[in-house]
């Protein structure tokens, strides 16, 4: 049955030339609106876990009660995130960020508190429920407003590259700074200073309402019917490939806060991590900038198998110019396959619930990192030194498996689409 539903016409660019970069995506009309204050917002999301991880393992002396508390709050992101996005999409931006900065800065305080009044380890956990399930969604939220503004255009990719080296961008900062604090100034200060930073660029970027997508609630032209983008075949595959890497991230943060402290110098961890970062950032800005002819679905294989590979090694470390040397080359990969699973979102997933796909994928890495933290923390305190770095081996071959078995999902069936997006100018287009 064939039926009509009208859409919003995207927003008219510059002409795109057969090699679309940096330059020409940063001036697309509008797109400074909403870049500047979201890097501001998602700048303490970076911070939370390796601040929870810094804060509970001083005041307990238990890296399995640090990584469990992460973990927990990990976990309350990855079930709520997807929420958050799906009701981003229906009511806008906007609605949800506004109540979601403040309970999150509030909860994240009590968070704060309970740890230094020494509370039992069951406390630590119901605070870290709402400060995880509050956590806005900024990146997913940015990534949706490029869509409407580049929809069919072949500057999504260099889209998708340009947000996955921001986010890596944040990635270097935000641990330094975190580690700066705890071990610097306090060990609260890490929490502290992420709660103040998501509460002022989350408002800051909540007043661009210019650029949020149109909300895909009922209206008086159409009514569109609202499916969850997790009923996507290939979505339910880019979870599980991004629960691999959340493995990597929680596991790296546990395993090098363990390991620097083992050999006194526990201010590498943030040198560590941020060279861990910077790889991921570089790898992203060359990834962006190549005009790609491979399909993105073999892309994501080759890269994956490449982050299987090296993740494998890291556990084989033991000296910090090896750690470092393993951390740039995990990084590298990292990016691409980020890269990749977001540009495919694109023509797996209707306009009107991308919000919440690309929640689904953030909520995926941060679950894989809720266990990684947990697991590592426990291997830490139980093994030997370094033992944490078998999550990340562990949790990358686990998903490469499943990516290979399921790769065939990835590609888009343009004719069982379900267009689902806002109404404005009436652009019929026919759906199944």
């Amino acid at each position: 049955m064939v039926s009509t539903v009208t859409t919003t016409e995207p927003e008219k660019t510059s002409p795109v030339s057969s090699r679309p970069g940096y330059g020409q995506l940063l001036r697309t009309r509008g797109a400074w609106t909403f870049l500047l204050p979201g890097f501001a917002a998602r700048q303490p999301f970076a911070m939370l876990t390796i601040s929870i991880v810094l804060l509970v393992q001083h005041t307990t002396g238990s890296y399995g009660a640090a990584g469990a508390t992460a973990a927990v709050t990990g976990v309350s992101m990855a079930l709520f995130a997807p929420y958050s996005g799906r009701l981003a999409d229906r009511y806008g931006q906007r609605a949800v960020l506004m109540p979601g900065v403040l309970v999150h800065t509030v909860s994240g305080l009590s968070l704060t508190a309970l740890a230094l009044a020494h509370a039992p380890l069951w406390a630590l956990f119901l605070a870290a429920v709402p400060t995880g399930a509050s956590v806005p969604q900024v990146g997913p939220m940015v990534r949706a407003r490029w869509g409407v503004k580049l929809q069919g255009s072949p500057l999504m990719t260099t889209a998708a590259a340009f947000e996955s080296v921001t986010d890596e961008l944040t990635f270097v900062f935000g641990p330094l700074l975190a580690t700066a604090l705890c071990t610097t100034v306090t060990p609260a200060a890490g929490l502290v200073t992420e709660g103040a930073l998501t509460l002022v660029g989350g408002l800051l970027f909540a007043a661009q309402k210019g650029t949020q997508p149109p909300v895909t609630g009922e209206s008086g032209h159409a009514r569109v019917q609202h499916a969850s983008a997790l009923r996507v075949p290939g979505v339910r595959v880019l979870v599980v490939t991004f629960l691999g890497i959340g493995s990597v991230f929680g596991g790296m943060q546990v395993s090098l806060a363990a390991f620097t402290e083992s050999i006194g110098e526990p201010g590498l961890n943030g040198v560590l991590y941020g060279v861990f970062a910077a790889g991921n950032m570089l790898s992203g800005i060359v990834c962006g900038a190549i005009a790609w002819k491979t399909a993105p679905q073999r892309r994501l294989v080759v890269g994956y198998t490449a982050l299987a590979i090296i993740a494998s090694a890291l556990w084989t470390a033991h000296s910090v110019l090896l750690l470092a040397g393993l951390g740039l080359l995990v990084g590298m990969c990292i990016a691409p396959a980020l890269i990749t699973g977001y540009t495919l979102v694109e023509s797996l997933v209707p306009a009107g619930a991308r919000t919440e796909a690309f929640t689904w994928l953030t909520g995926a890495v941060a679950l894989g990192q809720a266990a990684a933290v947990t697991v590592a923390g426990q291997l830490e305190d139980r093994l030997w030194g370094g033992a944490g770095f078998l999550v990340p081996m562990a949790g990358t071959v686990l998903a490469l498996a499943t990516l290979l078995a399921r790769r065939s999902r990835l590609v888009a069936r343009q004719q069982n689409r379900t267009v689902a997006r806002g109404v404005g100018h009436r652009v019929p287009v026919t759906v199944d």
